[in-house]
């Protein structure tokens, strides 16, 4: 596995909070639509799973939103490991049709 520069890591994060910017229609307004209702359930469903893994919590930052029950995970953690598994624990919500991981790994420095 190839590791990558601060300032390389720092940029992989600005473009994923730029590409998911236009996904927070439903978050930053009150629901009134059935299918923003159901995004937004989605939501609190997969925060709150990843709140059950302690291994996922501070300093890892994971934001998630969701958009047409595809749900979008960015921020930060220390593995792939911890990566993966935010991946897997966003697909068991009740709801989900897909889940977009663009979670980048900390850097760790050398």
């Amino acid at each position: 596995m190839r590791s990558i520069s601060g300032q390389s890591a720092a940029s992989l994060l600005a473009v994923a909070l730029v590409l998911t910017a236009p996904l927070g229609g439903c978050a930053s307004t009150k629901c009134t639509t059935p299918a923003c209702e159901a995004d937004a359930r989605i939501t609190a469903d997969v925060q709150a799973l990843l709140a059950q893994r302690r291994d996922l919590g501070p300093p890892n930052q994971i934001h998630v939103q969701t958009r047409g029950g595809v749900v979008y995970l960015t921020g930060q953690v220390a593995t792939d490991l911890q990566r993966r598994a935010a991946e897997d624990i966003a697909k068991q919500a009740a709801g989900v049709s897909n889940v977009v991981d663009n979670i980048a790994l900390m850097y760790s420095g050398l």
